[in-house]
């Protein structure tokens, strides 16, 4: 099957549907072959843009999925639709739900060590299926190589990383290559929301995209990040409208 992908300010977002993006996933298990997934939204997309570093990060990722309604829209702008998000949540729980069904290996690495316990225990109940195989909270020396090799002894078939943006990427970037396989995937605060820390966005809001404003209200906080959202859309409207010009 050939793969297409949708360039939005210059990052290449596979096009696929959530179910495709998990059958993908499933044949480089089954080759045991390694794979670093990025989901990525208008933040990230918009780091890339100032820093080259970061930029390069991503260029290393084997696939980069529309986390984020402003992706979709951003999306048909240019006037290459995606079908749907592929939300690093999600596709968590199919990744648990296969790597249940199948008898498969996982590794989570980050948040607070309160929360990754929490994880463990939930994914252990939820999915007795699963072979935990290790974890590690998100503080650690970044220099230190011995979690690196904890991991690569372990040999999962799944690397939950929730270390936030852009740390996550910028780990599992630098240190991909010395893996002989396993998916890594970034998958920002999602422990904390499978683990009971922090409530997701309910059903209705989540169908509506309204989930970025669900979060908002929650966490007020967040206002100053959330600026980048319109910056993001006046990026791609302004580049849009470059190139007719």
């Amino acid at each position: 099957m050939t793969l297409k992908f949708v360039h939005i300010l210059g990052v290449p977002f596979i096009n696929t549907t959530q179910k495709d993006f998990i059958a993908t996933l499933e044949t480089h298990v089954a080759k045991q072959e390694k794979a670093f997934v990025v989901t990525a939204n208008p933040e990230i997309v918009m780091h890339s843009l100032k820093d080259e570093a970061y930029k390069q990060t991503l260029a290393k990722a084997t696939y980069i999925t529309a986390d984020g309604i402003g992706i979709v829209k951003a999306a048909a702008i240019v006037g290459e639709p995606l079908p749907e998000r592929v939300s690093g949540y999600d596709v968590m729980l199919d990744l648990l739900e296969m790597a249940n069904k199948n008898h498969s290996s996982v590794f989570f690495l980050g948040a607070a060590e309160e929360v990754l316990q929490a994880t463990v225990k939930k994914a252990k109940q939820d999915y007795p299926g699963i072979k935990v195989v290790g974890s590690h909270n998100g503080f650690f020396d970044w220099n230190d190589h011995q979690l690196p090799q904890q991991i690569k002894n372990a040999a999962p078939d799944f690397v939950f990383v929730a270390l936030g943006f852009p740390r996550q990427e910028q780990w599992i970037g630098a240190n991909i290559d010395q893996f002989d396989k396993g998916v890594f995937i970034g998958i920002g605060g999602s422990f904390d929301v499978f683990s009971g820390s922090v409530k997701r966005a309910p059903e209705m809001w989540q169908k509506m995209n309204l989930e970025w404003f669900y979060r908002l209200v929650k966490q007020p906080s967040r206002w100053k990040r959330m600026l980048v959202l319109p910056k993001f859309a006046a990026t791609v409207i302004g580049r849009k409208a470059s190139r007719k010009g």
